[in-house]
């Protein structure tokens, strides 16, 4: 190993304590999904990341999805799964495939993975201590919900003993009714709810293009105030809408520092987290 590469990594490791610092004790919540959670060897490092931030003392809660693998379990006993607005429609034998896989299948695994890195993960639903309270959101789209409430207390346990919470976005109303909740709008009210310092949303996009023709144009920051004019301008629309208004939901409910993040980078969660530089749009 050269002098220069020791000098490089001396560099990055002081260019990184004033983030393990400031993140120490506090709570980071991660948005999992899209092509890191697909792809194998990415989504190998999003865990090393995940158990590197713990191990500094930063309190991580990691809140997934598991869209493609609902599709293909459904896939499976030969339901076709139809959407409306981007959300899919879920009926009695679709809620029991969605409880199967978003609890069972995806959640241990990530689990599962989290633990071989060397981490200490727990897994959990939404159902455990009524972790998510919800309530349907009309007759046409079946057992999708919208959240009442978010207890925290489980979670809050979970972190104190040092572990790291890995939730699936399932709820249930005081029926006993189990409802599917879109993983974007539950990771940011998780996170506000916690009071979390840092939610950190993963796309498999860079973040906001001012040009989305042009990858260099990545808008590094964006004024909440500003949203309603570019949406106008047309610069952030489709499937990139419904995931800034989440982390606008973050803002609105306390959170100190939002920001989408490009999941198909390696290790974009430390550098977003560890850097100046940071990685993907930030919103203030």
């Amino acid at each position: 190993m050269t002098m220069v590469n020791l000098e490089e990594r001396a560099k990055i490791l002081s260019e990184a304590l004033p983030y393990i610092l400031k993140y120490k004790d506090k709570i980071i919540v991660i948005k999992y999904g899209g092509n890191a959670m697909v792809d194998e060897t990415l989504k190998q490092l999003v865990m090393e990341d995940v158990v590197m931030l713990n191990s500094l003392g930063m309190k991580v809660v990691l809140v997934h999805g598991g869209g493609p693998e609902i599709s293909k379990g459904l896939k499976a006993i030969g339901k076709e799964t139809q959407f409306i607005n981007g959300l899919r429609v879920t009926d009695e034998e679709t809620i029991d495939v969605v409880t199967e896989v978003l609890a069972g299948k995806v959640n241990k695994n990530l689990v599962k993975q989290l633990n071989l890195a060397g981490g200490h993960a727990v897994g959990l639903s939404g159902l455990d201590d009524n972790l998510i309270e919800a309530s349907q959101i009309n007759k046409e789209l079946g057992f999708v919900g919208k959240i009442k409430a978010v207890n925290t207390d489980v979670i809050l346990d979970m972190l104190d003993m040092g572990y790291i919470p890995v939730i699936s976005t399932i709820g249930s109303d005081d029926k006993g009714n189990i409802y599917n909740i879109n993983a974007d709008t539950a990771a940011a009210r998780i996170a506000g709810e916690l009071n979390a310092e840092k939610f950190i949303a993963m796309t498999d996009i860079k973040g906001v293009l001012r040009d989305k023709n042009d990858p260099t144009s990545l808008m590094k920051t964006i004024n909440v105030s500003e949203l309603k004019q570019l949406e106008m301008a047309g610069i952030i629309d489709g499937g990139m809408i419904p995931k800034v208004q989440c982390c606008v939901e973050a803002i609105r409910r306390g959170v100190n520092n939002v920001v989408i993040i490009d999941g198909r980078v390696p290790h974009s969660i430390l550098i977003e987290v560890l850097t100046d530089e940071g990685v993907g749009t930030q919103f203030k």
